[in-house]
């Protein structure tokens, strides 16, 4: 099983978002150096919570900056964007580290639906379309012609190149599912975003609709779920109390700076808060590296999946890092070093 990253550059409580970006750097050079397979970057707009708005660019970054590691978006979300503007950034970004790029397409806003047509005013129709765009941006990465009467067919996406991005489908519910079992492609599911719920299906779906593609002769699924790791399970619930707020932030429709843990523990948290945290504490993966894997490696197994990526949102900087330095030990990655 292939373990890989996720990362939202999450804004958190006491610095300012632009140091979320840095952080991103210094976090995916970590994750070369530990043996992790990919390093993704999360696109989401107008949020107090997350500075990752830009995926193409920060991957630009990363990717000029690390050797082995892929790179890629978890994910572009199509519809605020001309499939060929979309094709040639990733066209770029396979130039600047050739075999090493993803590009993980999605369909849902990442943000609300003011900020989707302040981005582009015909974002609702657009998401109607989404699968024609997919379409288009496959032949214009590979260089092939558009289909029969397009009104951009001639249009060729540059820079061309020996090799090309890999293309996945991202999402939470079975449609993207349908989308990448049509186009014979990859397909992550965002286990993150709704606790497991039609996980299972959703990579049901993707399996019996599949279709092989010139890229991908049989279904490649994935998931993308939230874990962290500490030296104990005492540390490892101080540091997940920032996590469970924000997610009761969430829910509420409240999208603010990760708390710390002093923030956490000092919230007055109502009857139903609790009620609802506690639901949140038993679904989520937080403790020693040991009883973290076997939970992930049991709902690997239970799903099929050949890969995991795993997101780690943490107030401090140095804990995420080592959590993810934790996992790879627990997961035998052999990367450059295994050092906290």
């Amino acid at each position: 099983m292939r373990l890989s990253v996720l990362d939202q550059s999450t804004v958190v409580t006491g610095r300012s978002a632009d140091q979320s970006i840095r952080e991103s750097l210094l976090l995916a050079r970590h994750a070369e150096s530990l043996g992790y397979h990919r390093y993704w970057v999360a696109e989401h707009h107008n949020s107090a919570s997350i500075a990752g708005s830009a995926p193409e660019i920060l991957i630009s970054a990363i990717a000029a900056t690390t050797k082995r590691i892929r790179v890629g978006s978890a994910g572009v979300m199509l519809p605020h964007y001309s499939a060929l503007k979309v094709a040639e950034q990733f066209r770029v970004l396979e130039a600047v580290a050739p075999g090493r790029i993803d590009l993980g397409l999605g369909r849902a806003p990442g943000s609300d639906g003011l900020t989707a047509h302040a981005l582009n005013p015909n974002a609702a129709s657009a998401a109607d379309h989404f699968p024609a765009a997919v379409r288009d941006l496959i032949a214009w990465l590979h260089g092939e012609k558009l289909v029969e009467k397009h009104p951009f067919r001639d249009v060729l996406a540059m820079p061309t190149g020996p090799s090309v991005p890999e293309v996945w489908v991202l999402g939470s519910s079975d449609y993207g599912a349908q989308v990448a079992a049509h186009f014979g492609l990859p397909y992550c599911f965002a286990h993150f975003i709704t606790d497991g719920a039609g996980c299972a299906e959703a990579i049901e779906t993707y399996r019996a609709l599949f279709r092989p593609s010139a890229t991908l002769a049989a279904p490649h699924a994935a998931i993308c779920l939230w874990a962290l790791a500490a030296e104990s399970e005492t540390e490892a619930e101080r540091l997940f109390s920032s996590r469970g707020l924000a997610r009761l932030w969430r829910d509420k429709g409240i999208f603010s700076p990760l708390p710390s843990p002093e923030e956490a523990a000092a919230y007055a948290y109502s009857s139903t808060d609790l009620a609802r945290l506690a639901r949140i504490r038993e679904r989520a993966m937080w403790g020693t590296p040991d009883s973290v894997g076997e939970r992930i490696r049991a709902l690997a197994s239970e799903l099929g999946v050949q890969e995991v990526a795993v997101l780690s949102t943490c107030h401090d900087a140095a804990a995420r890092r080592h959590s993810y330095t934790l996992l790879a030990r627990e997961f035998g990655l052999t990367g450059m070093t295994l050092a906290a």
